[in-house]
């Protein structure tokens, strides 16, 4: 199992820690597999971590990889959908 830190803007932040953003659209560059973890770190929407962005409530928060959808006609090439939920849930 690997963990990933990943930068997320506040605005999707915001879905992810409310329960209504389940899912991740990202590269496929880490090499993602079902039960690594992800520890979000929240930047602003013009990317970058600063005030009310360093201290919002996502940052440092684990989610574990439930599901990885990948080689889909909808999605870009080498980039993958991934499944995410509260790690200890």
């Amino acid at each position: 199992m690997t963990t990933h830190r990943l930068k997320i803007h506040e605005q999707y932040a915001n879905a992810v820690l409310n329960g209504t953003k389940t899912f991740e659209v990202r590269k496929n560059d880490r090499g993602y597999k079902v039960g690594d973890k992800i520890v979000f770190d929240v930047v602003t929407n013009e990317g970058y971590a600063v005030g009310a962005a360093t201290r919002h409530p996502l940052n440092g928060a684990a989610y574990r990889i439930d599901y990885i959808l990948d080689d889909f006609e909808g999605l870009a090439q080498k980039y993958v959908a991934l499944a995410i939920s509260k790690e200890g849930e």
